[in-house]
């Protein structure tokens, strides 16, 4: 039986014209991610995603970026709330720091978030924007506290008509920041079951 992954990648390689026998995966995690204060789990060194999104990394042997805004995000979570809504409101592209250096080179590519009242950070939306996605396996995951994927999922796949958007891993923030064997293991069976 063909899992999702091995039957996105070959639809892509028959596309492109590609030997569906071809095994390169070369593979990007790129996630967003906020420490500081965040909702529910208090003042974090290291944000929920990117707990998540390392773990993944390390497991499918993958390069990561990390989407930086420009302008961080106010430390204090109410200060950052109005900030991010204003974005959201605004529909706004914020600036973001540096660049992934021959995008052209991945085949799959997992893309990390919080949910940010029921959508992505905005800073999702610019980096979505500043690389073709064409042919590409887009692999969503999140976090979030208590709204699971709040339909990110679709609305990447209509935002990237031309990539391949698998079904994604939607984890609590809380269970993230704890990062248990269990929540460990939870991530290797989703990865088992894509194809990893």
């Amino acid at each position: 039986m063909i899992n999702s992954l091995m039957k996105a990648l070959r639809q892509v390689r028959l596309k492109q014209g590609v030997p569906t026998d071809s095994d390169g995966k070369n593979i990007l995690v790129a996630y967003f991610s906020r420490a500081d204060e965040n909702y529910n789990v208090g003042t974090i060194d290291k944000g929920n995603t990117q707990i998540v999104a390392e773990f993944i990394a390390d497991e499918v042997g993958a390069d990561s970026f990390h989407i930086e805004t420009v302008t961080p995000y106010p430390a204090d979570y109410d200060d950052c709330c109005d900030v991010a809504k204003q974005e959201q409101a605004d529909k706004a592209r914020p600036e973001i720091q540096g660049k992934v250096e021959n995008m052209e080179q991945y085949d799959i590519v997992f893309l990390g978030y919080p949910i940010w009242w029921g959508d992505m950070p905005m800073a999702v939306y610019t980096f979505m924007d500043s690389y073709d996605f064409s042919d590409k396996v887009v692999i969503p995951f999140n976090t979030h506290e208590g709204s699971g994927e709040s339909g990110t999922y679709s609305a990447i796949g209509s935002y990237l008509p031309n990539a391949q958007v698998l079904d994604g891993m939607a984890i609590q923030g809380k269970t993230a920041q704890e990062f248990s064997s269990d929540t460990q293991q939870a991530v290797r069976d989703w990865l088992d079951g894509l194809g990893f």
